[in-house]
């Protein structure tokens, strides 16, 4: 065998890009809505067009939505539901021991995917760097088309009266008019 042939075997092949999601959450009037869409890409290929990225935890009394790889993501689910049993269903702490674990813990901290979960009071963005953060204003977005569905959400929260609901399902339809990994296959979860 050649060396240049051998060379080419054992070259490391370039990863898969796996782009996915529109995760957002809203705050609105005493309700929370976090939703998002449902379509998984490979490359430029829709692998999956319904999956399903938001769920309830704790007794339905959180809930949570990712963006990145999906075992990842829900491997970090569980994570975070141990940590809401562990601390009595406090979303704030759960939150910032899942976040110190993700960062310090070998294998953890080599997951790629980013959490929004809310509760009645809270919305919290939290991520394997360590950051729990509360947004400023009562809206957050995560993913491929989070930038556009965090614009979007912000316009119709300030000019109209649409409820929290109906704010995360046009943000995340916009974003997906504009986003090529963002579709319209749309999952909310609420909290009255």
């Amino acid at each position: 065998m050649s060396a240049g042939f051998k060379h080419k075997l054992t070259k490391k092949m370039p990863p898969v890009a796996i782009r996915s999601t529109t995760i957002v959450a809203v705050k609105r009037d005493g309700e929370i809505a976090v939703g998002g869409d449902g379509q998984v890409s490979i490359n430029q290929t829709v692998i999956k067009a319904k999956a399903r990225k938001v769920r309830r935890l704790f007794e339905d009394k959180i809930i949570a939505g990712f963006a990145g790889a999906t075992a990842d993501a829900l491997t970090l689910f569980e994570k975070l539901e141990a940590k809401l049993n562990e601390y009595n269903g406090n979303l704030q702490r759960a939150a910032i021991e899942l976040a110190k674990s993700w960062r310090t813990d070998k294998y953890l901290r080599r997951l790629e995917a980013l959490l929004i979960a809310a509760d009645k009071e809270h919305i919290l963005l939290i991520s394997g760097n360590g950051d729990v953060i509360q947004p400023d204003e009562n809206i957050i977005a995560i993913g491929s088309g989070g930038a556009y569905a965090l614009a979007a959400a912000k316009a119709l929260y300030k000019y109209t009266d649409l409820s929290a609901k109906e704010i995360v399902e046009e943000s995340i339809r916009l974003a997906a008019s504009i986003c090529v990994y963002t579709n319209d296959q749309i999952v909310v979860e609420c909290l009255p």
